[in-house]
């Protein structure tokens, strides 16, 4: 998968789509999903164009890796689940059915999560 501009977070962050920033630095932006799992659900993307996890890790500045990983804990003591805990998803390639080519987290918490993945 490649990086592809017109993706919706590209947007979000030019600004041409609107978000709800719950939290924003110089290398990271959060807001709400809008299509909430759980009492707390906020997308966690970096400002850079990184296709997926795996893109951020290889090419990503220890500055950019540090302000993300900062900002996971500032948004989870910000929406008062640091303490009860709180679930990180971050989909990648076809087989974790990533969607959107653009590097994001899933915080999400707010209640009891259940078991990570079905037993099959």
């Amino acid at each position: 998968m490649s990086y592809d501009p017109s993706n919706i977070f590209a947007k979000i962050l030019r600004g041409e789509i609107p978000s709800k920033p719950v939290y924003e630095s110089d290398h990271v932006l959060a807001f709400p999903d809008i299509a909430p799992r759980a009492p707390v659900h906020v997308l966690i993307i970096p400002k850079g164009a990184y296709v997926s996890a795996q893109d951020f890790s290889e090419k990503a500045s220890p500055a950019e890796k540090a302000a993300f990983f900062d900002a996971i804990g500032a948004i989870a003591q910000q929406f008062g689940i640091a303490d009860s805990g709180y679930r990180l998803i971050a989909n990648t390639g076809a087989h974790g059915h990533q969607e959107v080519p653009h590097f994001h987290l899933h915080l999400i918490g707010g209640r009891a999560l259940g078991s990570m993945l079905p037993n099959d």
